[in-house]
């Protein structure tokens, strides 16, 4: 464990940011599943509603730093490809 004043300020900060990252990390994993398993279902109207609530969710994630700018793009580009799919069929 640090010892140096400054030191265990920074565990603090990391710890709490940690918590944060992992709280909005499993929030996305969520929105996404939900769409995939909409998708799976062939469920047209509920995989555009859980898509409209999962990209804001990514987005924001990338603005946070959680996630590298191009990981989010693919992300969001997977699932509208799927999501898009369902509808042309």
């Amino acid at each position: 464990m640090a010892s140096h004043i400054s030191a265990l300020k920074r565990a603090r900060q990391n710890e709490k940011r940690r918590v944060r990252n992992l709280h909005v990390e499993t929030t996305v994993k969520s929105m996404v599943k939900k769409v995939k398993s909409a998708v799976e279902a062939k469920d047209a109207e509920g995989a555009q509603k859980a898509l409209a609530k999962a990209i804001p969710l990514i987005q924001r994630a990338n603005s946070q730093g959680i996630y590298h700018k191009n990981t989010s793009s693919r992300r969001i580009s997977h699932l509208t490809r799927a999501v898009n799919a369902l509808k042309s069929t």
